[in-house]
């Protein structure tokens, strides 16, 4: 999970997680700086098994989920926002559709920061459909919604310094390399509040921006896999 100034959300997401966890799973947070109540809030919880690393300046969402990818242990891995909801079978669900894929991304539902249903299915709205090309063009890789077994992390990281979106990135890796699954139904509450760190796909940008988008990340991605 990156954090930065999540403090209106982080503890009903964190309690959503902590529920369906073992023992000996873990939480890694990497914080980009929070100057609210985010880390407070966390401590609050004293659980040992959220573990906080604080980055000493800003490195942005992107560099913010690398800091905790880095700083992970685990065989499977989920990425989290600070702001989510998870659904109490997110984990038994994942972890056996894990054992024979690399990758899943699940739907989610889209509500607002009350909890109202916006979309009932992200997928249904995107029109989502696993492909490497299929995303290229319209991604549907959204972190929130992410799992991947530990040895993907050998060939996504690291992550190219200009990249425009590290799920983007991982997926097409993934489809390109890879295992993926789409699990067509909702396992997180996706909320979006105006005020998300991460805002879905590229909304308000032009053509000129979106073009150049992709062919920077398929020039990134070709040199990435003749590197590995």
């Amino acid at each position: 999970m990156a954090t930065y100034n999540g403090e209106l959300y982080i503890e009903r997401q964190l309690k959503s997680i902590l529920q369906q966890l073992d023992i000996n799973d873990e939480i890694i947070i990497s914080d980009d700086g929070s100057t609210d109540k985010t880390l407070q809030i966390i401590d609050g919880f004293a659980d040992r098994r959220i573990k906080v690393f604080v980055n000493k300046k800003r490195r942005g969402p992107v560099g913010n989920f690398e800091n905790a990818l880095l700083n992970s242990c685990g065989q499977y891995i989920y990425l989290a926002d600070q702001d989510d909801i998870w659904l109490p079978d997110k984990i038994s669900t994942i972890n056996s559709l894990l054992k024979n894929h690399d990758l899943v991304l699940a739907d989610c539902e889209v509500v607002d920061q009350n909890g109202n249903l916006l979309q009932a299915s992200f997928f249904e709205h995107r029109g989502s459909s696993p492909g490497f090309w299929n995303n290229l063009y319209r991604n549907s890789y959204m972190g929130c919604c992410m799992a991947f077994r530990r040895e993907i992390l050998d060939y996504v990281l690291p992550f190219p310094s200009k990249i425009h979106m590290h799920d983007w990135w991982i997926g097409l890796l993934v489809e390109a390399k890879g295992r993926v699954i789409f699990y067509e139904e909702p396992l997180i509450k996706y909320v979006r509040h105006g005020g998300n760190a991460s805002p879905t796909g590229e909304v308000g940008y032009g053509f000129y921006r979106k073009f150049s988008n992709r062919l920077f990340l398929l020039v990134y991605l070709i040199k990435h896999l003749l590197l590995h």
